[in-house]
């Protein structure tokens, strides 16, 4: 074992960080206030070839893997500017339709992925079913005797379809009193049927939540994804490398929120002592970052078995589950030793708060993943 970085990787760092600092934390957090998406960012990471780093050479990717896609969300999320839909677009529809897609499909859409010129999101949770994929309803079914679908049904909190061109549904191909078989389909975000409404939620981020209703919305063959009633399979093709990416987002997110407040704590004087001399301020911040970096560690491990086409279903877990409790741990901290400061919107702590909040529950909660710990770790008894 080798934990030291080569220099590919350390470069790759610098120029997402030296990137993402050209635009500061300031741009993300008015974007995230103003809940309007931080499109110039991405697409200068796109320009450089950041955005599709995990996608094949030949359809303009980068040719690498999830690790260093990983390392694009720790990097750009630890200069203050976490970018959400990377977990969605370059981790889920990059990866699924990379190794399930047609030629024509791959043609058609990584390139523009890849150059961050698009965006593909991801519709699987459905209000009556969670991401529970035996319960969802939204259904497909064939149009007559052609090869083309009609999809119904209903998806709710689906980030950041305002800044998608399409969008990679889960629908079950099979009737709903037999069991489930899921297929996913390419469905263009304007689609004749399909309804955008949006989704209030108070946590401050850049990116949108909506809720989408299907009635009867057609796509043609060439919109299936892989084959027909194999969604399960391609499904976690998607979600492994989404877990991954968002416990690389919290490690990036517990490393900013730390740098600010070790910054705060070293020129902070109050009664003639900067306030990080004191144990119960430095000891809150090196806690937080014990549990950071360990959460680190899982988080490559979990990229690098998946990269190396090893089960990962476990790492990616426990990284996921490792690293959200970690952030959060360190925004705690981090704002605990601003005082009142940590809340004002002038130190710009409470939007990674929100978005490091909602990543403990998405896209597994953390019960979720204990249950699939005891379970598939432990040996105990399925428990729901």
């Amino acid at each position: 074992m080798d934990f030291t970085e080569n220099e590919e990787h350390v470069a790759l760092r610098v120029a997402v960080a030296a990137i993402c600092d050209d635009f500061g934390a300031e741009y993300y957090q008015s974007h995230a206030e103003s809940r309007t998406p931080t499109t110039e960012l991405w697409r200068a990471l796109g320009d450089h070839g950041y955005i599709g780093i995990n996608l094949p050479e030949q359809y303009g990717g980068g040719g690498a893997g999830l690790v260093e896609l990983t390392m694009v969300c720790q990097e750009s999320a630890a200069r203050g500017t976490p970018l959400l839909l990377l977990l969605v677009s370059s981790a889920i529809s990059g990866e699924v339709i990379a190794t399930y897609g047609t030629q024509s499909q791959r043609e058609r859409w990584l390139p523009k992925l890849a150059s961050g010129e698009s965006k593909i999101v991801f519709a699987i949770t459905e209000p009556s079913a969670g991401s529970n994929t035996h319960r969802l309803s939204t259904f497909a079914h064939r149009v007559g005797d052609s090869d083309s679908w009609s999809i119904s049904g209903e998806k709710y909190y689906i980030s950041g379809v305002d800044e998608a061109d399409a969008i990679l549904v889960v629908a079950r191909t099979s009737p709903p009193n037999e069991k489930a078989r899921l297929s996913l389909f390419i469905v263009d975000s304007d689609a004749p049927g399909l309804s955008k409404i949006p989704l209030p939620v108070s946590v401050t981020l850049p990116e949108r939540q909506f809720t989408l209703h299907f009635d009867n919305v057609k796509v043609s063959a060439d919109r299936l994804v892989g084959t027909e009633g194999d969604g399960f399979k391609q499904v976690f093709q998607g979600l492994n490398p989404e877990r991954i990416t968002g416990a690389g987002l919290c490690v990036g997110i517990g490393r900013y929120c730390l740098e600010r407040a070790a910054q705060y704590a070293n020129v902070r004087v109050v009664w003639d002592t900067p306030i990080g001399a004191h144990q119960g301020v430095s000891h809150a911040l090196a806690k937080a970052k014990i549990e950071v970096e360990l959460a680190a560690l899982m988080t490559t491990k979990a990229a690098w078995l998946h990269d190396n086409h090893l089960p990962a279903g476990e790492a990616a877990n426990m990284a996921k589950y490792a690293a959200a409790e970690a952030a959060l741990s360190a925004i705690d901290a981090a704002i605990q030793t601003h005082g009142g400061n940590g809340l004002a919107t002038e130190y710009g702590l409470v939007p990674y708060w929100g978005l490091a909040r909602l990543l403990r529950i998405a896209p597994v909660n953390r019960e979720m993943i204990l249950n699939f710990v005891a379970q598939h770790s432990l040996g105990l008894p399925r428990s729901y």
